[in-house]
């Protein structure tokens, strides 16, 4: 299964390019990927346009310490969960707020709540 498709990578990269101009850019995660057999969510909202393996946005690895950061689309690629079930992404996810929103919540709760 392809991760992110080609509608979703453009938004991602949209977000980046955006997020270069404007320093109090707060967008909304445009995919949430998780691990259905390990606890592990990342919403991501943007790509870097200069390095596309890149991604931004909330990473929890369901170890009680959600933060925002840059994940490898690669790496997220090869993660495979206790059961080896690999990364999938959420379609029924729609963003209701912007990151910083999601990322207050997240450190609130010690996991992203969506």
């Amino acid at each position: 299964m392809n991760l992110i498709s080609d509608e979703l990578r453009a938004q991602l990269l949209a977000n980046g390019r955006q997020s270069l101009v404007d320093e109090g850019f707060d967008p909304h995660p445009v995919v949430k990927l998780f691990t259905p057999d390990a606890g592990a969510t990342w919403l991501l909202t943007e790509i870097d346009p200069d390095d596309e393996d890149h991604a931004f946005g909330l990473c929890d690895l369901g170890l009680g310490f959600p933060e925002l950061g840059y994940v490898s689309l690669a790496e997220l690629m090869s993660v495979r969960g206790r059961l080896g079930l690999l990364v999938e992404r959420d379609l029924h996810f729609t963003a209701s707020k912007g990151i910083s929103a999601y990322a207050r919540e997240a450190r609130l709760a010690g996991r992203i709540v969506t």
